[in-house]
């Protein structure tokens, strides 16, 4: 599933080439985009708005229009939103919705498993997405400090499975966890409570760091992630322990070993994140 890193990168890709552009034609191939609208309600009240920005919020994109409604899209596991400059070339097989503009190009949403999502709502109407208004803090936000993250890991749950949880950090997934509980030298099963002050201030820099130097690298394409213009994401080439199991450590050479943790395949350094389960740090 496209992360933070995945999500911002194609907000950044599509703004230059999106915004303020009208939207002439809606077509939906796959109604079950739409969980809150028919296909016909939906393209009637987008089709002649003005995309004037798009935000991010965790892993959700909002496009603002010319309108009080806001086009929310979740990529989900498979999704890509792909800006395509010529008009009414073929569709890729997997195309689930397209958007046509009327000065130049068009938007595509592309999602081999189908389980991307588009609403269509005004801002006031946002806790009806139950993902979207429950996410916990921007982990790139000022307000994320050390305190904070240091409150939001208060639980008896592992790390790992703390910071998976959404409305404790927006957009984290399984790929930047693994990288920052590395990074930190901190066992994903430990406690967040068994957190010491110093394992959250290394946590919670390590956050922020793999999360920045992967947005620079335009994000991590494994399989199917693009970023708005269509292309693969950088950061797979430096990634240091998810998908390397057996391989090198990158600081101690010891394999890299894979577990699960609340059901989700988890990379680490058995040597450079251990944990004494019967100590109480």
């Amino acid at each position: 599933m496209p992360e933070l890193p995945e999500v911002e990168t194609v907000r950044r890709t599509l703004t230059p080439v999106v915004k303020n552009q009208v939207i002439a034609e809606c077509e939906v191939f796959y109604p079950r985009l739409l969980p809150r609208n028919t296909v016909e309600v939906f393209c009637a009240q987008i089709i002649n708005r003005k995309i004037t920005d798009i935000k991010r919020r965790g892993k959700y994109l909002l496009f603002e229009l010319d309108s009080p409604l806001r086009m929310i899209v979740h990529l989900r596991m498979t999704g890509q939103l792909v800006y395509q400059p010529e008009q009414n070339l073929p569709l890729a097989k997997h195309t689930s919705a397209r958007f046509i503009f009327k000065n130049k190009g068009e938007l595509r949403f592309v999602d081999q498993r189908k389980f991307g999502t588009i609403y269509l709502l005004p801002e006031a109407q946002y806790h009806q997405i139950h993902g979207l208004y429950t996410l916990g803090p921007e982990p790139l936000g000022e307000d994320f400090t050390v305190d904070t993250l240091a409150d939001k890991v208060q639980s008896v749950r592992a790390v790992k499975t703390i910071l998976l949880d959404q409305s404790k950090i927006a957009g984290l997934g399984n790929i930047y966890a693994d990288e920052a509980l590395f990074r930190a030298k901190i066992h994903p099963l430990k406690p967040g409570s068994r957190l010491t002050e110093a394992e959250i201030a290394a946590l919670h820099h390590s956050i922020r760091a793999v999360l920045r130097e992967a947005i620079a690298e335009h994000g991590t394409t494994i399989k199917d992630y693009r970023t708005g213009s269509g292309d693969t994401g950088n950061f797979q080439n430096k990634l240091l322990v998810y998908r390397r199991t057996g391989k090198p450590c990158p600081n101690c050479s010891t394999p890299v070993e894979r577990i699960k943790v609340g059901g989700r395949s988890t990379h680490f350094c058995p040597h450079c994140q251990r944990w004494d389960q019967d100590c109480t740090d």
